[in-house]
């Protein structure tokens, strides 16, 4: 399927309740690296999250069992931007016991936002595209959105991981009451 220009049109982002969502991924296979195919998922799943206002989409979110995703984070006063990037076969360990709670959104489960603790800094070994290792160390919501699509690899949704369901809302409500980006009345 492609859009007017030629493109290639966005990918499904599967929902909650789809089976591969809750299925640990396989790794990527040695094969796979460095070929058109990779190439061409990982192009569509980051046109897939930016179509989406995504800032992260793993391979089973688009129904693909692979251990990889792609993430990018938006900038700010203290951090530029960090463009869009392909982690495959990741690892991710905490750097000290620091955890922060945030507020986390996914593309499978669309409309709720809910506060998820997770580590405040953390590394990260993978592969990228051709299969060259890759290891950074990540802080802050850099960190936050690796450690949530890394989680979509071993079949884990935010859900899982907040503390209890009373800060869960629907994004309208979110945007409305707790960012304050709207009237009451």
């Amino acid at each position: 399927m492609t859009t007017g220009a030629g493109e290639p049109s966005p990918l499904e982002v599967i929902r909650l309740g789809h089976p591969i969502l809750r299925k640990v991924a396989e790794p990527v296979p040695e094969d796979f690296f460095g070929t058109g195919r990779l190439n061409d998922l990982c192009r569509n799943m980051v046109r897939t999250m930016i179509s989406e206002d995504g800032v992260g989409l793993a391979a089973p979110q688009v129904a693909e069992g692979l251990r990889l995703f792609v993430y990018w984070v938006p900038g700010d006063d203290d951090h530029p931007d960090i463009a869009p990037k392909l982690l495959a076969n990741p690892e991710i360990k905490p750097v000290g016991d620091a955890v922060e709670d945030g507020w986390e959104g996914c593309l499978s489960i669309p409309g709720l936002r809910g506060i998820v603790p997770r580590y405040s800094r953390i590394k990260a070994r993978a592969r990228d595209l051709e299969g060259n290792a890759v290891s950074l160390t990540a802080d802050g919501f850099h960190a936050r959105v690796i450690q949530h699509e890394f989680d979509h690899l071993d079949g884990i949704v935010f859900l899982d991981r907040m503390d209890g369901p009373a800060s869960l809302a629907y994004e309208q409500e979110w945007e409305r009451f707790i960012l304050g980006s709207g009237s009451e009345f």
